[in-house]
């Protein structure tokens, strides 16, 4: 009478995980078992990982600027000087940088090099031995980016007005003028 014997005592498993997206090598050791045995031996890594990336960023710059120089008036006089105002300025600059970063996890999963030995394992022996690697990455990004820049019809300068009359002698009227500046940048970087 042939006695068969069940044995997993000589089986050696061994698995493990490194952090997200990287998985360790897997190993099988079957070995010295005897004659007639069965072995059967499974291993079964699950990765999954699911980010999502929210990002609402709302950025409004609004400018509001009025320079007025006031009025110059000589008249009524027998002799009269001059009218002069000064002149009016405006100068608008502004920079918008608005950068957005998230999770440097890498594109792919990284495994490690999975290893299955059998040894000794006896004549008559079965010997089954499997490793299943399944990653599944989902990723979601989200991004709502505004920026709002309003310039338009807020920005004014207006120089003052001269005036020279009724006199018997009158000197010059003058009136400086008025000047605009605006500038507006706007970077947006977003990188998931």
């Amino acid at each position: 009478m042939i006695k068969k014997a069940l044995r997993y005592g000589g089986i050696a498993i061994a698995t493990a995980t490194l952090g997200v997206g990287l998985a360790a090598a897997s190993t099988i050791n079957v070995g010295t078992t005897g004659p007639g045995s069965s072995n059967q031996t499974s291993v079964n890594n699950n990765n999954n990982v699911n980010q999502q990336n929210n990002n609402a960023i709302n950025a409004i710059n609004q400018n509001v600027q009025i320079v007025t120089t006031g009025n110059s008036n000589v008249s009524g006089n027998t002799n009269g000087g001059s009218a002069t105002t000064g002149g009016s300025t405006n100068s608008f600059s502004l920079m918008t940088n608005v950068s957005v970063t998230n999770s440097p996890f890498g594109a792919s999963f990284v495994m490690g090099s999975d290893s299955i030995t059998l040894n000794g394992t006896g004549p008559g022996s079965l010997n089954q031995a499997s490793i299943n690697n399944n990653n599944n990455w989902n990723k979601t990004n989200n991004n709502t980016i505004s920026v709002q820049n309003n310039n338009g019809g807020n920005q004014t300068a207006t120089s003052g007005t001269a005036n020279v009359s009724g006199n018997t002698n009158g000197g010059s009227a003058a009136s400086n003028g008025a000047s605009n500046s605006s500038s507006v940048g706007t970077t947006v970087t977003v990188n998931n």
